[in-house]
């Protein structure tokens, strides 16, 4: 049997309306939708619970994938009631039957009173007992002993035989009771399935299909869901549940589901206890973790010595991928994190038509002109308080900014377009049919793909998330990125005689973290192989790139170059660049090395031009170009040809101004700079006023 994509699992409620606040004793939905799993959500009511899993059902549909729903009440009564009740032993006609029976709104519903007319139907007093209202509902008894045997039921189901805790279905309410569950939770399951009739019910129907109900009970988790320590016990049993069967492989689902119960129905894992306390071991499963990178990643081809710069950017793009493993992570958190996956609005935004000002509201037909004049209905619309009742056709509705739009209303008219003395209302056309509304997924339509896979999450983007219902997202873990200086002249100490401070470390992991990454810190190796050595041992261990400064060239004194020869990964780069030319590449223990010059100057510009594209990719987010702008220079040179040139330059009265030296050692002129003036790799005349390619540092993301 196909497992399923998704699972997603509804801890229910026979209570009404519970409020805004998230609460115990309530609505609660976990899921894991495509392997990620998603923040528990209140749902306060079941009509707003039923939306909600309505959408999720067929969101999910629309990515392909194969959805299983658990909820934890009974599916089916004792045998012999559904015969008693629709005369066959047919729990799906009984579900029907109780969603035409019983009424069922927010504000409250009429399952005792359904409950009593149920008892009047069979011999004797019962099944169903206790009263949870003020009044005498007639043939409902208030205590179970008040019953008598004569209606030939069981007291229980097999599977509740078998699960030790579980209460009867004949108990209508009180502590732990699951009467008023099954009844209010059947109508609405009966509900589901005429709206999607793809839909299948296991054990009463083959789990064939692309969607599947079963009925699940949290307490066959209890030690996890009592280790996890929420306050709000439904809340963790959902996240819990619903990771637990989705860490289940085909082999033993298929187990699972085989079970011969048609009538009474079945609780999903039953006797499976130690399987799914199994899979829940691990606190969280392990990230994926794409295969690593080849040994020869870096190599360039035979022959090859100087390197023009477009062809090394080319070459990494061809050569690198991702290394990172997903996880989920709750959107609010999110930000700067790159989605793994597409993000795929749960809800619509806007969810409802609403009004877009202050104003009233009415039907419009064709577009209205001249004076008109409508009497006002009693009541108003508000955001968050919506109007319960139908505004009559030829009348107008006071309405507010965001309120959804009552039945009879599509067109508002502005406030102040209109004069009022508090029974009518009176304004001038024209005014066009649907104006001064917003439609209903007018910005984003459920299940639409509202951003992809690869793309760095900004504060504009966690808005939209959460606009279209995306609680978390299945995120790239951040890269970690070690950052070593190499030198027995290097120090962090005070500079002297022999002795420079270390410029380059505390630059780049200012940078790498500007980038979203996350830093390791190796400090500073003398010039020693086995201290770089057991440094670059670290990194690798800690991190899943490395950036060396110093040592990257051929010298006697190049140490990293020289190690990374000895792994038979090392290609030491030869770029047709000023400043920069060395960069030594290779793989240490499996982790990408990229060792930049020791000049701070010339480490900066190679950072910027080679080492953020290739780690934007190493971290799932694809290669990045920086924008460039053409201004006129507000400088002279004449450039020889063979090397491109990054000039340290920044914009004044929109022309580019360029730093008094090209000294690769003058770091005051990176602090000066506010981007770069790129020079092309063959010659060229510059003069005051000659266009030039500026490329700000923020287009390289700083």
């Amino acid at each position: 049997m196909k497992g399923f994509d998704s699972v997603i699992i509804v801890d229910w409620s026979a209570a009404n309306d519970t409020g805004p606040t998230p609460r115990k004793d309530a609505i609660w939905l976990g899921a894991v939708l495509g392997g990620a799993e998603i923040a528990p959500e209140y749902l306060r009511n079941r009509d707003i619970a039923m939306d909600r899993v309505t959408a999720l059902i067929r969101s999910e549909r629309a990515l392909g994938r194969r959805v299983m729903v658990g909820f934890d009440f009974p599916f089916g009564y004792p045998a012999g009631f559904a015969a008693a009740l629709v005369g066959e032993p047919a729990p799906l006609k009984l579900w029907d039957w109780l969603a035409e029976a019983l009424t069922d709104t927010p504000r409250g519903n009429t399952r005792f009173d359904l409950a009593g007319q149920i008892n009047a139907r069979l011999p004797g007093i019962g099944p169903f007992w206790f009263n949870g209202t003020a009044r005498d509902v007639p043939h409902l008894p208030r205590k179970g002993n008040d019953r008598t045997a004569e209606h030939g039921l069981p007291e229980r189901r097999r599977a509740e035989e078998q699960a030790k805790g579980t209460f009867t279905c004949w108990q209508m309410g009180g502590a732990g009771a699951v009467g008023g569950q099954a009844m209010t939770g059947m109508a609405a399951l009966s509900r589901l399935r005429r709206a999607l009739p793809e839909v299948r019910v296991w054990p009463f129907e083959e789990a064939k299909g692309d969607v599947l109900l079963v009925e699940v009970w949290p307490s066959l988790i209890d030690a996890a869901v009592k280790a996890e320590g929420d306050p709000i016990r439904d809340r963790a049993q959902v996240r819990l549940l619903a990771r637990a069967l989705s860490r289940l492989d085909d082999e033993t689902l298929a187990g699972m589901l085989d079970v011969d119960s048609p009538e009474e129905g079945w609780i999903l894992g039953l006797g499976h206890e130690d399987t799914l306390a199994g899979v829940l071991r691990p606190a969280e499963s392990a990230p994926l973790t794409p295969p690593p990178l080849s040994n020869d990643c870096f190599a360039l081809p035979r022959g090859t010595d100087w390197v023009p710069v477009d062809a090394a950017l080319a070459h990494l793009r061809e050569h690198l991928a991702a290394v990172t493993g997903t996880e989920a992570v709750a959107t609010a958190d999110a930000a700067g994190r790159v989605l793994a996956e597409d993000a795929v609005a749960r809800t619509a935004n806007p969810p409802a038509a609403n009004a877009a000002v202050d104003g009233y509201g009415f039907a419009n037909g064709p577009e209205l002109t001249g004076p008109v004049t409508l009497p006002l209905a009693q009541g108003r619309a508000a955001a968050g308080a919506p109007f319960g009742g139908t505004v009559p056709p030829g009348t107008a509705l006071r309405i507010l900014t965001g309120a959804i739009l009552p039945d009879g209303v599509n067109t508002v008219v502005l406030e102040e377009d209109t004069t009022t003395d508090g029974t009518a209302i009176a304004f001038h056309g024209p005014l066009k049919p649907g104006a001064n509304t917003r439609r209903a997924g007018e910005d984003v339509a459920e299940g639409q793909t509202i951003l992809p896979a690869g793309r760095a999450l900004t504060a504009a983007d966690l808005a939209l998330l959460s606009a279209a219902g995306v609680r978390q997202v299945p995120a790239r873990r951040r890269l970690r990125v070690a950052v070593l200086s190499t030198g027995d002249e290097v120090t962090d100490g005070a500079p002297g005689p022999g002795r420079i401070a270390d410029a380059n470390r505390p630059m780049l992991a200012a940078v790498l973290a500007r980038w979203g990454h996350d830093v390791v810190d190796l400090g500073i190796a003398p010039d020693d192989r086995a201290a770089i050595a057991d440094r670059l041992d670290r990194g690798a261990a800690e991190a899943d790139a490395i950036l060396t400064s110093g040592g990257a060239s051929a010298g006697d004194e190049d140490h990293v170059s020289a190690l990374l020869t000895g792994t038979g990964s090392f290609a030491l780069w030869r770029i047709a660049l000023k400043p920069g030319r060395p960069l030594a590449l290779g793989l240490w223990n499996g982790a990408p090395v990229f060792g930049l010059p020791g000049n701070p100057v010339a480490a900066f510009t190679c950072t910027l031009l080679f080492a953020r594209p290739a780690l934007s990719v190493l971290a799932g987010a694809g290669w990045t170009e920086p924008q460039g702008f053409e201004v006129p220079a507000a400088f002279t040179k004449d450039k020889k040809p063979g090397r491109r040139e990054f000039l340290r330059a920044r914009v004044r009265d929109g022309r580019a101004e360029v730093f008094r030296s090209e000294g690769s050692g003058r770091i005051s002129g990176l602090s000066w700079a506010e981007g770069f003036v790129e020079l092309p790799d063959g010659a060229a005349t510059i003069a005051p006023g000659t266009p030039v390619r500026f490329i700000p540092f923020g287009s390289f993301g700083l």
